[in-house]
């Protein structure tokens, strides 16, 4: 797998070697103090591309990376949400599809990328299917992904976040990743969302 495309980030130039000992690990750090916290761009497209390099060495084919890549997205979103639920303490719990949701679609996509995404729409052919788009997925922004490899989503990471966050909340779900581009936005992602039956069985029983 390629290196991503190299990024400018900020750096102080105080020279702090001899001040570790003042510092504060991360694990003791508030975890609502850090809320505004961020990240180096550098530094997420640098650790993205090392983990699909870890990952590309132990499958078999492009299913079983996207799939792995996905088994990755699943662990970050089980911690996600519980960080998330601790931080807005005062929120209530989703019982409805479309309040989970929109929950995924704004503070989620807020908290991971410091925006919402594009669009959340209802399928008009299948009752139990949800699309979330992203105009310009940060996932995969800087990923450059060799011919051979041509068919794979990066964006099944993603994917698996989500589908973590569903299944924390009791909705159980089958979530995947589409590339859908369209002009002006040749990246764009639509996670697509397959609520299982017993969800829509439950949403008729709470109208």
């Amino acid at each position: 797998m390629a290196q991503p495309a190299r990024l400018s980030a900020m750096s102080s130039t105080t020279d702090t070697r001899h001040h570790s000992s003042k510092r504060t690990s991360i694990v003791d750090r508030n975890l609502n103090k850090t809320k505004a916290a961020e990240i180096g761009l550098s530094a997420f497209a640098f650790l993205f591309s090392e983990m699909l390099q870890y990952a590309q060495k132990r499958v078999h084919g492009i299913q079983d990376l996207e799939r792995k890549l996905n088994d990755f997205g699943y662990r970050v979103g089980t911690r996600l949400l519980e960080l998330i639920v601790w931080r807005e303490k005062n929120s209530k719990r989703e019982t409805r599809v479309i309040g989970i949701l929109s929950f995924i679609n704004t503070t989620v996509w807020k908290t991971l990328f410091g925006k919402q995404a594009d669009s959340l729409e209802k399928s008009t052919e299948n009752d139990d299917e949800y699309m979330i788009s992203d105009n310009d997925p940060l996932i995969t922004k800087f990923i450059s992904v060799p011919k051979e490899l041509s068919q794979l989503n990066c964006n099944a990471f993603l994917a698996g976040i989500v589908e973590a966050i569903l299944d924390g909340t009791q909705f159980p779900s089958r979530v995947t990743a589409h590339s859908n581009p369209i002009d002006g936005f040749p990246l764009r992602a639509t996670i697509l969302v397959k609520l299982d039956r017993e969800i829509l069985q439950r949403e008729e029983q709470l109208r």
